[in-house]
């Protein structure tokens, strides 16, 4: 869409990527992207550490399966996608906000790795389901990967 903020953020997965499926069969995961910048000080001649950003990042449909069987806990990425700020009250009355990052595109960062790029086929056509379209709390619809599986016979 127009006026969106798109960005992309080079890091490192803080875990797995936790693969759930919406009460429709849509897949969704989600994960955390840990981004530390580093400076060198000239003086000493050390490389030191910034402030790291903790992103939370969600990808749909066939991009979630693939990151999901494709990526673990430590994995430097390339990650890119659409900024999201979302608002809520806590319980106690306090006002909170966080951003997030709808994930467009992923991919192992080539900098200290190789992989082997598999390509996938596509059993069917797009859903038409659209992030938009997500309940508020997706997590409290979304059934997790294991679970699905195991109701659906696998």
């Amino acid at each position: 869409m127009a006026g969106e903020t798109s960005i992309t953020v080079v890091g490192n997965l803080t875990g797995d990527p936790e693969l759930r499926f919406l009460t429709n069969g849509t897949a969704m995961a989600k994960f955390t992207v840990a981004s530390t910048p580093r400076t060198l000080d000239r003086e000493s001649g050390q490389w030191k550490d910034g402030e790291p950003l903790f992103l939370n990042c969600t990808a749909w449909r066939d991009l979630a399966e693939n990151v999901a069987g494709s990526l673990t806990r430590g994995t430097r990425v390339v990650v890119h996608g659409r900024l999201r700020l979302s608002r809520w009250e806590t319980p106690e009355g306090e006002k909170r906000q966080q951003h997030a990052l709808d994930v467009d595109e992923i991919g192992p960062s080539l900098r200290f790795a190789q992989a082997k790029v598999t390509r996938t086929t596509r059993a069917k056509g797009g859903d038409g389901f659209t992030p938009n379209d997500a309940p508020d709390d997706v997590w409290n619809t979304a059934v997790p990967a294991d679970a699905a599986t195991a109701s659906a016979g696998f």
